[in-house]
């Protein structure tokens, strides 16, 4: 006869009489700081290693913003039968086009206006020189004289550092010329073999992992094809504005001022104010008081229409980050790295957050929890070749 074997409750252990004194929700807080200095420590460390390889993480990190930009553009391509290689190059092609044209236009303009932009210059320094003469200033061309000389000892004095400054030029030329060739390569392999990559990537992790990496791999790169091509278009809206201002005051440069608003709108908040203050500022030396206040007036309404029509429409369905994160955000990479840390803060913090949010609402069996909609969604531009695998695709 088999007699049933009862388990029997084991007796709780005694505890240690210090540990009873410490407060449960202490012991909870020393618990989840341990555990955050641990991951402070390891972001340190991440953070170390981008700076000591910035020569190629930088143009790593463009090449990728370039591929998101153009992957769409490929993907129309080969949908349209048009073979790999094909689509790849083209769309390489547009780009070089598009930015040697605006390279040839800002130089033909500099040239054409040159003669007429020495003489107003020229106007403009006798009326600076004469405010300047005139009280309460009273500095008279002897007191300019003087600073000028003593600007020119003091420039021979400092003769070896300034060479030195201009050697340590050269050197970052060499590095911008190592930098293109790493943007100019990267772009090419991420647009023709993007797949397989980030496949290779997601092998490094554990089996189980793979399919939620794949998830957030997809919605990384949705957000990043959409703020793409939203901040493209947020850019090209900001240049013309305030190119057709220019064009209407007579400012010159018109063309060039809208290759900085272009260019400088890539940086949210910080970038805008920047690039219209450098039109205010050609507008005031060259044109005069008044054309400047009505150049910053037009300044103001371009940042207006781009702060409550085109973000909130544009941005707001691309890219889920509220205005507070992208403050915090632009001035947290201006702290870290700079003009480049400024670039890059708002489209990691928006591919960051889809990641996340799209692994944590990853299920194994395919459902998924309530979440934004836009981070788990395949992009249009994703896959070129019309696959729909999940990650980073080209």
């Amino acid at each position: 006869m088999c007699v049933p074997i009862i388990p029997s409750k084991r007796r709780p252990s005694p505890q240690d009489p210090a540990v009873d004194a410490v407060p449960v929700g202490l012991r909870i807080g020393a618990a989840f700081s341990w555990r955050i200095l641990i991951v402070v420590a390891a972001l340190a460390v991440v953070v170390a290693l981008v700076v000591l390889l910035q020569d190629i993480v930088v143009p790593f990190l463009i090449a990728l913003l370039l591929c998101a930009l153009l992957a769409p553009m490929s993907a129309f391509l080969q949908r349209h039968r048009w073979p790999k290689w094909l689509a790849v190059l083209s769309s390489l092609v547009v780009v070089v086009l598009v930015i040697g044209t605006l390279a040839l236009v800002v130089t033909a303009q500099i040239r054409y206006e040159l003669p007429s932009l020495e003489h107003r210059l020229h106007k403009t320094v006798l009326s600076l020189q004469a405010l300047l003469d005139s009280e309460p200033f009273g500095i008279t061309v002897k007191d300019v004289n003087h600073w000028v000389s003593t600007g020119s000892s003091y420039l021979q004095s400092h003769a070896s550092s300034i060479a030195s400054g201009f050697q340590e030029a050269g050197s970052g030329a060499v590095h911008v010329l190592e930098g293109l060739f790493i943007v100019v390569f990267t772009t090419i392999f991420v647009l023709i073999d993007g797949r397989r990559i980030w496949e290779w990537v997601v092998r490094i992790f554990p089996r189980r992992a793979r399919p939620r990496l794949h998830a957030a791999g997809d919605a990384g790169w949705h957000t990043l094809t959409s703020f793409i091509r939203v901040q493209l278009v947020v850019a090209v809206t900001d240049a013309l504005g305030v190119v057709i201002g220019a064009l209407v005051l007579q400012v010159p440069l018109a063309i060039p001022i809208g290759v900085i608003v272009f260019l400088g709108a890539f940086v949210p908040v910080v970038g805008a104010i920047v690039a219209g203050s450098v039109a205010v500022i050609i507008a005031l030396v060259f044109n005069g008081w008044v054309a400047a206040l009505f150049m910053l007036g037009v300044v103001v309404v371009v940042q207006q229409l781009e702060s409550h029509v085109l973000h909130p429409f544009l941005t707001g369905s691309a890219v889920k980050v509220h205005p507070l994160g992208v403050v915090l955000g632009v001035t947290a990479g201006t702290t870290i790295a700079g003009v480049v840390g400024a670039f890059f803060a708002v489209p990691f913090i928006a591919t960051v957050n889809a990641m996340v949010t799209a692994a944590a609402a990853w299920r194994p069996d395919g459902e998924q929890t309530v979440t934004d909609a836009s981070a788990t969604e395949p992009s249009d531009g994703s896959a070129p070749d019309g696959a729909d695998h999940g990650g980073v695709q080209s």
